[in-house]
């Protein structure tokens, strides 16, 4: 099987490149890192279990509230506001918050929140990279963002970069993420 990686900086065009490679004439399948990111750290997981207790007593709002998460009400009240049972999503944007950007303290905790992430998304991108082989596909490809970061280069004997002037990412990054201020744009 044919191991093809697709990756990029922020806000290039990657997901566009990976829908038009889904679909015909190729039909190709997709594992995407990132969406490989966000469920290995769904409530329940080790990864979340490893993020509440890494991050939670310096990130008050690391979760979501229960509102946000289930558009109801929890029924009985929380011992704390990193109470595992609630089973709240955590809060990217305050996880964000404390990770990007240049300075040392925030490259350490980009660094420890890897060191949680990076090792669940490899066996779930093995897992799906065996399922894909044993359907019969010839070739996969594998949207990994920090594909030299992450030193996965090595798996894979076909690479495309995808790249886009800084211009145009940030006008990308602040249309796809609203929310997000100039400087958070920046830092990413």
């Amino acid at each position: 099987m044919l191991l093809l990686a697709l990756t990029g900086s922020l806000a290039t065009g990657k997901s566009t490149v990976s829908t038009l490679l889904s679909q015909p004439p190729y039909n190709l399948p997709i594992i995407d890192a990132d969406l490989l990111a966000r469920k290995v750290v769904e409530p329940g997981t080790p990864g979340y279990r490893k993020i509440l207790k890494h991050f939670g007593p310096t990130i008050p709002d690391l979760l979501l509230p229960a509102a946000a998460n289930s558009g109801e009400e929890d029924k009985k009240p929380a011992k704390n506001q990193h109470d595992e049972g609630k089973n709240r999503p955590i809060n990217r944007a305050a996880l964000g918050r404390r990770i990007f950007g240049s300075s040392d303290s925030r490259k350490k905790d980009r660094k420890t929140l890897n060191s949680i992430i990076h090792p669940a998304v490899r066996r779930a991108m093995a897992f799906s990279i065996l399922t894909h082989f044993l359907h019969g596909h010839w070739a996969v490809i594998l949207d990994i963002p920090l594909l030299y970061d992450s030193a996965l280069d090595i798996f894979t004997p076909v690479i495309l970069m995808i790249a886009a002037s800084p211009s145009i990412q940030m006008s990308r990054l602040r249309r796809r993420d609203p929310h997000l201020s100039s400087q958070e744009a920046e830092d990413r």
